[in-house]
């Protein structure tokens, strides 16, 4: 009989007060059972009829980012344990997943506490409806929840009692209506492009879909990744440098950076075309080196904001140095292994030539030192 029963996902969406942290991320069985009760009777009242299908909800509290994952694991978690109960053994139609002696029930329940410092925070729910009901009660969801979905008195106060917070709301909001919020926030922040990219990734994964950052990079979604060009080379040869190429790449490396993290933050990987995976940075690979030339170099490019804002591995060839490669530490925690790649790779010492700049040539190609001819 499950078969004939579609999932309609949604969440309780948390906004907390300012400063406010919950005590903990995870209910117990019995507390989430309890809350389960009371936004089922929201429900009833939100949405008549609602009784004919399942309720399910997972007592723990995440962020968006972990909810909005390519295949939605946490729901798609939530949808399956709620499929494994027969209905005589719930409570009228109810069913709720918390922990038991300090363990949630599958590993895709369990909150992340890196992301816990947002000010909204999200408990996932779904309803399993009969097929021929589905049309129905999903419209009914998508408007009535958006329109009056505020969550009970009883259950805002229970939530709040039992995780020592305070809130300013607490809503109901189906799974198209958070991609919608979440749409918004990243438009506001201006990361539309990245949007772009995750919207593929979630709803589209079997579709190629491209956009442009907004200093003009590819970005390009396809196979459950996001790929961009060989930054350097694209910089010198496509970006609009206008009067500070320097400046300008150090802008389009912020931005980068920002787009790695959300990303990897939503399990999305960013790739460079044509180049190997790696893991919180990305190398870009110009020449193989010369066996009768000076061995290899590291030198840093620097910038504010960004620290160490790319690597390049050189040759100090008289006249103009034999650039080999390219790094980019995108994540706070990439550059040592940056380095370690990069000197493993080149066969390079671990000195790092710091160069208290982004060092460009003339057509705005990142560069090196090279000695003077003689």
């Amino acid at each position: 009989m499950n078969e004939s029963l579609i999932a309609c996902p949604a969440v309780l969406a948390l906004e907390l007060a300012g400063g406010e942290m919950p005590d903990r991320l995870e209910l117990t069985r019995d507390e989430a059972q309890t809350l389960a009760a009371l936004v089922a009777d929201d429900l009833r009242a939100l949405l008549p009829g609602v009784e004919a299908s399942r309720f399910a909800l997972a007592g723990a509290l995440f962020d968006g980012v972990e909810l909005l994952r390519p295949g939605f694991p946490v729901l798609a978690t939530l949808e399956e344990l709620a499929r494994r109960v027969p209905r005589v053994v719930t409570a009228g139609g109810v069913v709720a997943f918390g922990t038991h002696e300090g363990h949630m029930p599958a590993q895709p329940l369990v909150p992340d506490p890196h992301f816990a410092g947002g000010p909204m925070r999200l408990i996932p729910w779904m309803l399993l409806v009969p097929a021929d009901q589905v049309e129905d009660l999903s419209q009914a969801m998508e408007r009535e929840l958006a329109a009056k979905g505020e969550a009970g008195t009883a259950t805002s106060d229970f939530l709040m009692r039992t995780l020592g917070m305070r809130l300013e709301h607490a809503r109901y909001l189906t799974r198209d209506d958070l991609l919608a919020l979440t749409c918004v926030q990243y438009e506001h922040v201006n990361l539309a492009p990245l949007w772009t990219m995750l919207e593929a990734a979630l709803l589209t994964p079997y579709k190629d879909e491209t956009a442009l950052g907004s200093r003009g990079l590819p970005l390009r979604y396809t196979e459950g990744r996001v790929e961009i060009p060989g930054l350097a080379d694209w910089f010198a040869r496509d970006a609009n440098k206008g009067g500070n190429a320097a400046h300008e790449l150090a802008g389009t490396l912020f931005e980068l950076r920002q787009y790695a993290a959300l990303l990897a933050a939503h399990h999305v990987h960013l790739v460079m075309q044509d180049m190997p995976a790696t893991e919180g940075f990305l190398i870009e690979t110009m020449a193989d080196a010369d066996p009768s030339a000076a061995a290899p170099r590291i030198y840093a490019h620097e910038a504010a904001g960004l620290g160490m804002a790319a690597i390049t591995i050189a040759q100090p060839v008289p006249g103009k140095a034999r650039v080999l490669a390219h790094g980019f530490p995108l994540a706070p925690d990439a550059l040592t292994p940056l380095l370690e790649t990069l000197a493993d790779r080149y066969g390079t010492d671990s000195e790092v030539h710091t160069l208290g700049r982004i060092m460009l040539d003339a057509d705005g190609a990142l560069t090196a030192p090279a000695p003077a001819l003689h």
